[in-house]
């Protein structure tokens, strides 16, 4: 199958970067020869036919900006054999022959689906703030989430020490706790909770009961929305209900982790990855991830990028524990 004409979209939670790798894909489209097109709202604007063609000035002055110029939607129509066939009539109706996917692994499960009912060659590109994909380093928009994270925990920690007060900080992370981890350690938490690994409330115990028999009256615990533990109010509770010295605030920093400026590594990361994806589409490759690992490129096959989650780094998690 010959491509002429490739579409860009951004599907799932949007993340920093994500425009960055609109620009380098659309780019690097028209660089390589072809038309390129921009499809909005995901799989739903797809399936509603929301496509319009784009060129080198179409994405103009986006590296910098947070969120998606394509912006992005959930699908439920999508999921369905009669949604995906007018995703594809729309397709064939634009003269679009190949699809470059930025998402996560929602995105690469429909990818997957899609690009075999209807043999139509599709390359995703990994953005996601959890970095929880195997086949690259990191994903698109984590390590902005990070620093946002860890700027957050940093001016909590002002106001923490002014009261002697405990603060219990929720960051993103519903499968992963990669977020909760490096932004942990970045910002000095005397306890992290993360959903790789079975929390220890005990040992959490033993770190606060330690530190108030030094006389600190005031700490930091980072949580992951989706650590066993029950989340931020629930880990509030349960110190509450072991220690009665603790003056204890929550603060869960929320969507605030999705938008703002990308970082230089994550607008870098970006850029690498969008021309990589069309290089790739341009070999004939398809129904795969483009990645960085050890700077290098690498295809992921959908089904490995989608089902399979990144192990939390030993040496980090026990770096945590050292130092907390």
């Amino acid at each position: 199958m010959s491509i002429k004409k490739i579409g860009v979209f951004t599907s799932g939670g949007d993340s920093p970067g994500m425009n960055a790798a609109i620009r380098s894909a659309i780019r690097s489209t028209i660089y390589f020869g072809y038309e390129a097109a921009g499809i909005r709202r995901g799989y739903q604007g797809m399936i509603e036919g929301d496509i319009n063609d784009m060129n080198g000035r179409s994405v103009a002055n986006i590296i910098q900006r947070g969120g998606t110029i394509l912006k992005s939607a959930r699908s439920d129509e999508f999921r369905t054999a009669e949604g995906r066939k007018k995703a594809y009539e729309n397709l064939k109706e634009n003269n679009i022959d190949a699809l470059i996917a930025i998402g996560g692994d929602g995105t690469f499960r429909g990818a997957k689906v899609f690009g075999e009912e209807f043999d139509f060659p599709i390359i995703g590109i990994p953005g996601t703030i959890d970095n929880d994909l195997i086949g690259t380093d990191f994903t698109l928009g984590y390590d902005t989430a990070v620093n946002t994270a860890v700027e957050a925990i940093d001016k909590i920690r002002d106001t923490a020490m002014a009261h002697d007060r405990l603060f219990i900080i929720e960051v993103m992370g519903r499968d992963a706790g990669l977020i909760a981890l490096r932004s942990g350690i970045a910002g000095g938490a005397e306890s992290i909770l993360i959903p790789e690994l079975k929390s220890d409330i005990e040992d959490m115990y033993a770190t606060l009961k330690k530190g108030a028999a030094k006389g600190k009256l005031f700490s930091i615990v980072v949580v992951a929305e989706g650590d066993d533990a029950g989340g931020a109010f629930k880990v509030k509770e349960l110190i509450e209900s072991k220690f009665d010295q603790f003056d204890v605030k929550v603060t869960i920093l929320g969507h605030i982790q999705r938008g703002g400026n990308p970082t230089c590594s994550d607008r870098v990361l970006a850029s690498r990855l969008g021309l990589a994806a069309v290089e790739a589409l341009d070999a004939g490759e398809r129904g795969a991830m483009v990645g960085i690992v050890h700077s290098d490129v690498k295809l992921t096959p959908f089904e490995k990028a989608a089902k399979h989650k990144m192990e939390v780094d030993s040496q980090l998690a026990r770096l945590a524990t050292i130092l907390s």
